[in-house]
């Protein structure tokens, strides 16, 4: 009879184990990009007085930007 683990193995998952520094993540949004959403209602007595709903794109300036075509020679 064998024995199994529930607990991922480096082989299954490169970053189960392996803490990912503050910086390291930053950089990864800002290559890629993050949009964050949200919805916010204002009401009094379940009667909806104001309702707003929020969006924002984080993302570097770089990452939006289309690439540059090269200059002929």
């Amino acid at each position: 009879m064998g024995v199994t683990t529930l607990a991922p193995n480096s082989a299954d998952d490169p970053l189960a184990y392996r803490p990912v520094a503050l910086v390291d993540l930053l950089d990864r949004v800002l290559a890629t990009g993050v949009v964050i959403t949200g919805d916010i209602t204002l009401a009094i007595a379940d009667i909806d007085l104001v309702r707003v709903s929020l969006r924002a794109l984080i993302a570097s300036v770089g990452a939006l930007a289309p690439p540059e075509p090269e200059a002929a020679p």
